[in-house]
C-alpha cells in the first residue's frame, strides 16, 4: 500500500509543478531532469519559512523535536528545547496535533526515515498556514501531500448558497447574446465539479447530493464518464487517493474564451459580489483569452471533451521540424552490383518523382526537416542497404492510389483465437505477421512460402565456412523450419507489439509492466525493459530502428534505446493512461494518445511537449502520421477520426462514419488514402489528399487557434468494407500499396 501511495504522490508532484500559468502548459520533463526526491522536502520547507515568518520557524522546530523524540534521542530533544527557549509541555500538545493531521497519522519509530520526516514537516507547515494562501501553494508545488491538494476546498461558504450561486450564473449565461452564450457555457462543467467537491470536502453531504442531482444533467454528454466517477465521491474520505479528483484539482482546467465574453462574465460576478464562483475561476481555471470574434458552439464542441479542457495556445507555438530526413545515397551500389545495370538504371529514377511527391526531397534538404544529426541515428548496415534497394525495386511496381483506384484489401482473420488476440503487427516488407495474446504469448507467422528458421547452435556454427557466399543461409538450421513460432516469457496479457525496421527484432509490451525485445533469428528474449510499474499498453519501434517508445497505465511514456536498460527520456504530462504511441517518420518526435482524451507530441531531443491536441470525446486508441510527416490522424472510442496539422498545431478535419472504437489507422505509402479499422467490423478508406488539399490557409485564424471545419465526411469517404464478424485491430499498406488488415473472428 505504501508503495502505491508513494507512486501516486510522485506522479502528482510532476503534474502539480506544471499546472501553474507560468509554465508552458506542456508538462515538460526529461529523464535526466527529475530532481532527486530528497531535495524537495527541504526546498518546500525553506520556501514556507520565508513566506510565513516567525510562527513558521516555531512549527518547523516543533516538527524537528517531534522527529528526534520519535527516534528516542531524548538528550538532543532537551538540549534543543532549552536552546530554543520552549516550555516543556509545548512539545506534547503541539506535537500530537500535528502528527495526527497527516493522511495516515504518525508512522512507527522504525519507519520514520527521511521521507516520513519530510512529510511530517510539510503536514505541520500546512496546518499552521492554512490561512495564508502563498505558503500553501508553495507546499503544493513541491510536495503535494493529498491533504495539501484537497485543503484548497476548505472554504467557509454557506452550503445553502452554492445552488443559488450556480443557478444565478446559469440564468445569466442563458440570457446573454447568442454569440457569447456558447463560450460562457464552457465554465459550467469545471465550476460544477469544483463546487460539488467543495461541498463534499466540507462534509455537507446532503447539500452536495442535492447539488449533483440538480445540475449534473445540464453538463455536456461527453463528460458522462467523469460524472459517473464523481457521483461515487460522496464523503470526504472518498476523495483521498482518488486519481481523477487529484488530477482535476492539480491541473487547471483550460478554457479558451474571447476577451468580450470574459469581460461580460467578470463584470457579472463582480456586480453580484459572487466571490465563491470568482475564487474558483481564479484558483482552478486557466482562461486562455483571445482577441476577436467569439467562437460558435460547433467550433467549441470540436475542441472540447478532454479531462483538463483545451490545450493552451502557447503550448502549440513551439517550432516543430516535421519534414523528412534526407534519404541516404545508395543508388550507386545498385548500379554497380547489379548485372543488368542498364535495365535497373531507370528504376531509381522512376522512383525519384514519387519520393519527391511524398515530401522526401532526396536531393534537396527540406527546410522543415531537422538536421541529419539532431539526434544520433544508427548507421546503415550492408543488410539495410540491400533492403533499401529491394524497397526501391518494389516501389517501381507500387500502384498509385486515389478515388478512382482504390487498394485491394487482404484480411488476415485469426480463427479460434481462444487465447484472445490483443495486438497485431506486420513487418515493413509484409513477410511476417505477429500476434500478441491474452494468454501472455507472442506468436509469429511467415506469410510467404519461406519458413521461419532458427540460427544453428554455437557448436554447429563453428563448422561453417565463414567465407562462403551463402553463409547467411548456412547458419540457419533447417530442422527448426516451421510456419510459426511461439515466444514465451511475459506473465500477463500482451497489449502492444512492434517489429524493428530490419526485421531482426520484435518488441512486446504486457500487463506485467515490462517491454521485451525478442530476436527473430533465435526466437528468444534478449532483454526485458523494466521501468513501468503498471501495465504497458503500447510500444513502437522508431522508423530508423534502435529507439522505441512505450506508454502505460502509469501515465508516462518512456523513450528507450535497445542497448540501454534505463529509459533515455520520460514524457510526463498526461492525466490518465498513455494508451497508444507512435514515432514521427523522421524519428525526432513521438506522439502519444491517452485516456485523458488528449494527444501530445514530444520532442525526442529535449523531452519537451511541443503540441497538445484536444477534441476527442473518449480514450484515444490509434495514431498515424502521414508519410510526408506534416499531418497526424487519431482515432478514439468516440468513433471519430481527427486530422491534425502538426506545423500549425491545429485540428484540420473530422471524419465521421464509424460506430465503434477505432483501433487502427494507416496512410497509404504515398499518403493519398487513409485507412481506418474499427470494432464495428469495418475498414473505411478516406481521401486524405482531398482532406488536406481543401485546406485554405486563410481559414487558419491565429487569434483563436482554430479552423472552420467542413462537415464533408461523406465526400471524403471512398469505401466501407465489412468483415463478417471480425473487429479490425490492425492495418498495414504493403510496399506496393496493397492493404492488409487483421483481427480475430468474433462468432
Amino acid at each position: 500500500m505504501a508503495a502505491v501511495q508513494g507512486n501516486l504522490v510522485d506522479a502528482d508532484e510532476e503534474k502539480d509543478i506544471k499546472s501553474e500559468p507560468s509554465s508552458d502548459g506542456c508538462g515538460n520533463n526529461h529523464a535526466n531532469d527529475g530532481r532527486p526526491p530528497s531535495t524537495s522536502p527541504g526546498a518546500s520547507s525553506g520556501s514556507n519559512k520565508s513566506a510565513a515568518g516567525a510562527p513558521e520557524d516555531q512549527q518547523t522546530l516543533l516538527a524537528v523535536l517531534q522527529f528526534l523524540r520519535k527516534n528516542n534521542l531524548t538528550e538532543s530533544v532537551e538540549i534543543l528545547r532549552r536552546e530554543a527557549g520552549l516550555p516543556e509541555d509545548s512539545l506534547d500538545s503541539k506535537g500530537n496535533d500535528s502528527s495526527g493531521a497527516g493522511s495516515g497519522g504518525a508512522a512507527g519509530a522504525g519507519d520514520v526515515e527521511g521521507g516520513d520526516a519530510s512529510s511530517l514537516l510539510s503536514r505541520v507547515t500546512v496546518s499552521s498556514s492554512a490561512g495564508a494562501q502563498a505558503p500553501t501553494k508553495a507546499v503544493a508545488e513541491d510536495q503535494p501531500d493529498v491533504n495539501v491538494v484537497l485543503s484548497a476546498y476548505s472554504q467557509q461558504g454557506d452550503p445553502a448558497l452554492y445552488e443559488v450561486y450556480y443557478s444565478g450564473l446559469k440564468r445569466f449565461i442563458e440570457t446573454v447574446l447568442d454569440c457569447h452564450r456558447a463560450e460562457l457555457s464552457q465554465v459550467f462543467y469545471p465550476l460544477f465539479v469544483h463546487m460539488y467537491l467543495e461541498l463534499v470536502y466540507n462534509n455537507h453531504e446532503t447539500e452536495a447530493k442535492a447539488f449533483f442531482e440538480k445540475f449534473s444533467g445540464d453538463q455536456e454528454c461527453y463528460y458522462e464518464d467523469d460524472l459517473r466517477v464523481l457521483s461515487g465521491l460522496t464523503k470526504k474520505e472518498h476523495m483521498r487517493g482518488n486519481e481523477t479528483l487529484l488530477d482535476f484539482r492539480t491541473s487547471k482546467f483550460v478554457l479558451r474564451i474571447s476577451r468580450d465574453s470574459y469581460q461580460l462574465l467578470k463584470r457579472h460576478l463582480q456586480e453580484r459580489q459572487n466571490n465563491q464562483i470568482w475564487n474558483i475561476i481564479q484558483e482552478h481555471l486557466y482562461i486562455d483569452i483571445f482577441d476577436g470574434m467569439p467562437r460558435s458552439k460547433s467550433q467549441i464542441d470540436a475542441m472540447s471533451g478532454s479531462l483538463a479542457g483545451e490545450g493552451k495556445r502557447e503550448a502549440n507555438k513551439a517550432k516543430v521540424y516535421y519534414g523528412l530526413l534526407k534519404e541516404p545515397e545508395i543508388e550507386l551500389p545498385l548500379d554497380d552490383e547489379d548485372e543488368e545495370a542498364e535495365n535497373e538504371e531507370g528504376k531509381p529514377k522512376k522512383k525519384k518523382p514519387k519520393k519527391d511527391s511524398m515530401g522526401s526531397k532526396s536531393k534537396k534538404q527540406d527546410p522543415n526537416a531537422p538536421s541529419q544529426n539532431r539526434i544520433p541515428l544508427p548507421e546503415l548496415k550492408d543488410s539495410d542497404k540491400l533492403d533499401k534497394i529491394m524497397y526501391m525495386k518494389e516501389a517501381t511496381k507500387k500502384i498509385r492510389l486515389g478515388p478512382d483506384s482504390l487498394p485491394s484489401i487482404c484480411f488476415y482473420t485469426f480463427l479460434n483465437a481462444y487465447q484472445g488476440l490483443t495486438a497485431v503487427d506486420f513487418t515493413d516488407d509484409s513477410s511476417l505477421i505477429a500476434g500478441g495474446f491474452a494468454d501472455s504469448t507472442v506468436r509469429v507467422w511467415s506469410v510467404t512460402p519461406k519458413k521461419l528458421r532458427k540460427v544453428k547452435s554455437a557448436a554447429d556454427l563453428n563448422l561453417i565456412d565463414k567465407e562462403s557466399d551463402d553463409v547467411l543461409e548456412r547458419i540457419m538450421d533447417e530442422k527448426t523450419a516451421s510456419e510459426s513460432k511461439v515466444l514465451y516469457g511475459h506473465s500477463g496479457p500482451i497489449y502492444g507489439i512492434s517489429f524493428s525496421p530490419d526485421r531482426n527484432y520484435l518488441l512486446s509490451s504486457s500487463e506485467d509492466g515490462t517491454v521485451r525485445l525478442w530476436s527473430l533469428l533465435t526466437f528468444t528474449c534478449l532483454v526485458g525493459y523494466k521501468g513501468h510499474n503498471y501495465p504497458v499498453w503500447d510500444t513502437h519501434f522508431s522508423p530508423h530502428g534502435y529507439y522505441f517508445v512505450s506508454g502505460g497505465h502509469d501515465r508516462v511514456a518512456r523513450l528507450w534505446a535497445t542497448d540501454h536498460y534505463q529509459p533515455l527520456r520520460m514524457f510526463s504530462g498526461h492525466l490518465a493512461d498513455v494508451t497508444c504511441t507512435r514515432f514521427h517518420p523522421n524519428s525526432n518526435y513521438v506522439a502519444t494518445g491517452s485516456s485523458d482524451r488528449t494527444i501530445r507530441l514530444w520532442d525526442v531531443l529535449t523531452g519537451n511537449c511541443v503540441r497538445i491536441f484536444t477534441g476527442h470525446k473518449g480514450p484515444i486508441h490509434a495514431l498515424a502520421f502521414s508519410p510526408n510527416g506534416k499531418f497526424l490522424a487519431s482515432g478514439a472510442t468516440d468513433g471519430r477520426v481527427l486530422l491534425w496539422d502538426i506545423g500549425h498545431g491545429l485540428m484540420v478535419g473530422e471524419l465521421k462514419g464509424h460506430t465503434d472504437t477505432i483501433y487502427s489507422l494507416k496512410f497509404s505509402r504515398d499518403g493519398e488514402i487513409l485507412g481506418s479499422g474499427s470494432m464495428d467490423n469495418t475498414v473505411r478508406l478516406w481521401d486524405a489528399t482531398k482532406a488536406f488539399d481543401d485546406l485554405e490557409t486563410d481559414d487558419f485564424t491565429a487569434a483563436t487557434g482554430h479552423i472552420h471545419l467542413q462537415d464533408n465526411s461523406q465526400e471524403l469517404l471512398l469505401g466501407t468494407y465489412m468483415s463478417k464478424s471480425t473487429p479490425v485491430i490492425h492495418l498495414h499498406f504493403t510496399r506496393r500499396n496493397l492493404l492488409l488488415a487483421a483481427g480475430a473472428y468474433n462468432p
